[in-house]
């Protein structure tokens, strides 16, 4: 989705990074890195909605924990873009957050033009590569929810995407943990992205999203997570579009369009 007029341009990133490049749009303000491919958004006038059809359906994470457990343990998201997730952990959950971004460039635009806050005691902004953070300095069992969305300037695929990042995701997550994952369900990659995840979490602890208008799905892989009965799923939806449904939190709706994971068929043959 293209945004139009450029509002700002941010300083040059380091050799081998995108540059980062801010539009705004009809009230909304955009993250692209060097490229019209949107990255993250954020409406200027209620900047706490979340803006974004996809990440709105990221933060479906919610539904696999339990109400009573809503804003307790530690949010980690893997890539910023504009914060939005990174914001609501922090300030609307009140979490334990900790995003980890590679590109300095980003993180800056997120504290200039995004309202990121500055780190404090429940907010830690890290400039590091995922993986190398999941492997070297994340602790085991330590993560409660972690939102991965790694993409580079061309939006085509995730920039890590194999089972050993995926077992590194798994190894940080507690007993009861969610992980929540954007990857492009229309893209000749999605169904070798899910299998993945499939084989390092299990096949009966991944579900997905139905695919977006542009083509974004979101698949949820828990750690050992058990699956209430339908009853109790409606009532964690509605609580939360009780307390967020005017940022943007649409549960009852996630609840129509999530499916457990299945794996493709293979070609019929000739």
């Amino acid at each position: 989705m293209p945004a139009r007029r450029r509002a700002a341009v941010t300083d040059p990133a380091p050799p081998g990074l995108p540059p980062v490049t801010i539009s705004e749009y009809e009230g909304v303000r955009y993250l692209h890195l060097g490229s019209v491919w949107v990255q993250g958004a954020m409406r200027m006038r209620k900047p706490e909605v979340i803006e974004l059809d996809y990440v709105q359906r990221m933060l479906a994470s919610l539904l696999w924990l339990p109400t009573a457990a809503l804003g307790q343990g530690r949010a980690v998201q893997l890539g910023l873009g504009a914060g939005a997730i990174t914001r609501f952990t922090h300030g609307q959950l009140g979490m334990d957050t900790t995003a980890v971004e590679i590109n300095p460039s980003v993180i800056d635009a997120g504290r200039l033009w995004f309202g990121l806050p500055g780190d404090g005691p429940r907010l830690r902004v890290l400039r590091s590569d995922a993986l190398h953070w999941l492997q070297r300095e994340a602790a085991a069992g330590s993560v409660r929810l972690l939102h991965v969305d790694l993409y580079d300037q061309d939006a085509a695929a995730p920039v890590l995407d194999d089972e050993t990042f995926y077992a590194a995701c798994r190894r940080v997550l507690e007993p009861g943990g969610v992980m929540s994952v954007n990857l492009f369900g229309r893209h000749a990659s999605f169904a070798v992205s899910a299998a993945r995840i499939a084989a390092v979490f299990g096949s009966s602890q991944v579900w997905s999203l139905r695919p977006t208008r542009e083509g974004n799905t979101v698949v949820v892989a828990g750690q050992g997570v058990v699956v209430p009965p339908r009853a109790e799923l409606l009532q964690r939806a509605a609580t939360i579009e009780q307390r967020w449904g005017d940022l943007g939190l649409k549960a009852r709706g996630w609840l129509r369009m999530v499916r457990p994971w299945r794996p493709a068929a293979p070609p019929a043959p000739v």
